[in-house]
């Protein structure tokens, strides 16, 4: 039998939602087959019906693996069927060292005690097919997000795993670790491990995957076979969103009024590391109406430029100055720069924006909670109503205010985070990378609502690691390399070569 996996009429249902429709998947051996859809299509869903996150009982339709049909009650069965999933938020223990996360709840004993010899000798081999050259003992918190990816990746080997499920694997990871990632999933493909990704970079699918299955509300659209690279992004967008997508940027004319917002002569040095300046001497400005991005290699600045200048939330030894509206302001504290206009969307928005165990009203109030108190208490019925307001105007799509937020699709969650700062009512956006993590349907609206916020007036400051999004939707960039704004560019300037240039210039003294 040719197939390793077959999914056949899943169906899956939760109060007033069926989130999986008849769905079916069939998987080769030896297959990297990549799952697409928008989010909440259901992708993730189908994953834990099939590993035993959502035990057999609590779905209709049959799983057929190794030509046996299987009723997983929990994840220990699937993995003892060889089936290993990868979250898109890393199950590691920080305090722990790479091997004990490597055999974590698979621990290597004798005479009841863990060996520690073995251990860390049997993780060094699984180190060692994956690419990691640290040592078995090191702390996972002292290795980046890539290298924690590749030690998901062993510990699944040590599992003896037949079939690894990725979701989202290099989402948060930069362009060199995402690409070293792809190369270890084709080196595992030619050892006859079966792979299952699931991806919103396109390009990444596109260039990987043998297979291509598309769910959209909860069904099976189709599958695509992409060998000889016939099938390119736009063809499997169309799928996605039951539409081409000729402009995955809106059009927009921008009306620029009177300057908003200026940072003068902004300087930041390392919270630890008080010697290291991580922004040097940083000058930068916004018109209403203006949606300028910020350009920049990982590690560059960007989100250390922004989340010092609201109110000092990073960084020491700061100094420089912020004016809004032409008038000096106070943000040495996110109160103040709160009320002094200033918003900042942050690029985790499950870590810091969002209360995912909260409601969706809840979040919108929590950044102007002063609004909804009356006489020392919070006015649930104002609550309701604005959260209301927000969700229709932004397409929340949930059945209420009620519903809570970690619940939601990626997508969602982000206009959740965005109703909670436009809720302030500021002068200035600052949204970093606001589109992370969700598709292209999603970040459709997304933009739209961008460009609806400049056109009410205020400006919006976009920082993204994606040099197609910024020049599709700003009307100038500036680029920033280890703390120096290094260039800027207006829209009919700015090409990718140009930001390139300036995003790896190496450090001096000159600024804009």
């Amino acid at each position: 039998m040719n197939n390793i996996l077959e999914m056949r009429n899943i169906t899956k249902t939760f109060p007033g939602v069926r989130a999986l429709d008849n769905v079916s998947l069939e998987v080769k051996r030896g297959e990297i087959h990549a799952i697409c859809g928008e989010n909440g299509a259901g992708k993730s869903t189908l994953m834990k019906v099939l590993s035993g996150v959502y035990p057999h009982g609590t779905y209709e339709g049959d799983i057929f693996y190794e030509g046996e049909i299987q009723a997983f009650k929990n994840i220990r069965e699937s993995e003892a069927k060889g089936i290993v999933i990868i979250h898109q938020e890393l199950a590691l223990s920080p305090h722990l060292s790479i091997a004990e996360n490597i055999f974590l709840n698979n621990e290597i004993t004798k005479r009841g005690l863990i060996d520690w010899n073995r251990t860390n000798q049997e993780a060094q081999k699984l180190m060692a097919k994956v690419g990691l050259r640290e040592k078995p003992d090191t702390k996972v918190m002292e290795i980046g997000v890539g290298k924690q990816q590749l030690v998901e990746i062993a510990k699944a080997l040590s599992k003896q795993v037949r079939l690894l499920i990725l979701d989202e694997p290099t989402a948060a990871l930069n362009d060199e670790d995402s690409s070293h990632l792809l190369d270890l999933l084709r080196q595992l493909r030619s050892q006859g491990i079966s792979c299952i990704i699931i991806s919103h970079k396109l390009n990444e699918i596109a260039s990987i995957a043998d297979k291509t299955t598309i769910i959209r509300d909860g069904k099976t659209i189709e599958t695509l076979d992409m060998a000889g690279g016939k099938v390119d992004q736009e063809r499997i967008i169309k799928g996605m969103v039951g539409r081409e997508m000729e402009n995955r940027y809106p059009a927009h004319t921008p009306t620029l009024g009177e300057e908003v917002f200026r940072v003068e002569n902004w300087t930041v040095h390392h919270p630890e590391d008080k010697a290291r300046v991580v922004v040097d001497n940083a000058n930068l400005y916004v018109r209403r109406g203006e949606i300028v991005g910020l350009a920049g290699i990982m590690g560059a600045g960007r989100t250390e430029l922004a989340r010092s200048v609201f109110g000092h939330s990073w960084g020491s030894n700061i100094s420089g100055k912020v004016f809004v509206n032409g008038k000096e302001v106070d943000v040495r504290t996110i109160r103040g720069a709160i009320d002094a206009g200033i918003a900042y969307a942050t690029e985790d928005r499950k870590r810091f924006g969002l209360n995912l165990i909260d409601d969706i009203k809840r979040n919108i109030s929590m950044a102007s909670l002063k609004k909804f108190v009356k006489r020392g208490l919070v006015d649930d019925n104002e609550e309701f109503r604005v959260g209301s307001s927000y969700r229709e105007s932004m397409n929340i799509k949930a059945p209420s205010v009620l519903s809570i937020v970690g619940k939601l699709s990626g997508g969602n969650q982000q206009k959740v985070v965005l109703s909670q700062w436009i809720n302030t009512a500021p002068e200035i956006l600052i949204l970093d990378e606001p589109t992370r993590g969700i598709d292209v349907g999603a970040k459709y609206e997304i933009y739209l609502i961008i460009q609806r916020l400049v056109d009410e007036g205020k400006g919006v400051i976009v920082i993204s690691s994606e040099l197609p999004e910024l020049l599709g939707i700003c009307d100038r960039i500036y680029a920033i390399s280890e703390g120096v704004i290094t260039g800027e560019a207006t829209r009919a300037e700015a090409s990718p070569e140009l930001l390139m240039k300036y995003m790896t210039k190496e450090k001096e003294k000159s600024n804009v």
